[in-house]
């Protein structure tokens, strides 16, 4: 009892890991940068790349993996960051890695949505750019299409700037980051018995 006490503290206690893609020519996504300083200041892991740098996160995420990384992985990504960051959960499935969160803006010509993400959300414009994500065989998470193209403000290249958009995806990763906190405290409240400590 005490050995799967462990091993679910260190679950669902390890921190977050969450990438973010950017576009083509990595200057259409600086909505992306804000979103990670502001998980940053939340005390969240958070790193923020170039598209192309898809198929080595592959290879790092394995590598956290096999050192003992537990923690929530989230994968957010726009336009051909968006498509990629879906190629990254289709690698990972082959090794069994589970995506918590997967968060696609105007993807475009993608693919479908492995079995191995838990949540996955797409925000894209109809009309406009983008498509609605569809789930691959096997996928039984939960899976939201957001369409923005009613908002006129909001276009291709500046959909991870929107104000409204960016509030709604820190809410989903700051939801992992207090159910993480929320499982330290359970953690505490427990050992302290086990310790040979008594309340007074």
């Amino acid at each position: 009892m005490v050995t799967a006490l462990l091993w679910c503290n260190c679950a669902l206690g390890a921190e977050p890991r969450v990438l973010l893609l950017r576009g083509w020519f990595g200057v259409f996504s600086t909505g992306l940068d804000k979103i990670a300083e502001e998980l940053k200041a939340k005390g969240i892991k958070a790193e923020v790349a170039g598209h192309l740098y898809w198929s080595a996160a592959v290879t790092e995420i394995l590598r956290e993996q096999a050192a003992g990384a537990t923690g929530p992985l989230v994968l957010v990504g726009h336009s051909q960051g968006a498509n990629n960051v879906i190629d990254i959960a289709r690698s990972l499935e082959a090794h069994k890695v589970p995506v918590t969160l997967l968060v696609t803006l105007a993807p475009y010509m993608q693919n479908p949505i492995p079995a191995n993400v838990v949540r996955a959300i797409n925000y894209y414009q109809s009309p406009g750019w983008g498509a609605p994500l569809a789930p691959d065989r096997g996928f039984h998470g939960k899976l939201s299409n957001i369409v923005v193209g009613d908002a006129w403000s909001v276009s291709h290249i500046n959909i991870d700037k929107s104000a409204r958009i960016q509030a709604e995806i820190l809410r989903q990763i700051a939801a992992l980051h207090e159910a993480k906190e929320g499982a330290e405290d359970v953690a505490v409240s427990h050992s302290l018995p086990a310790g040979g400590a008594h309340p007074r």
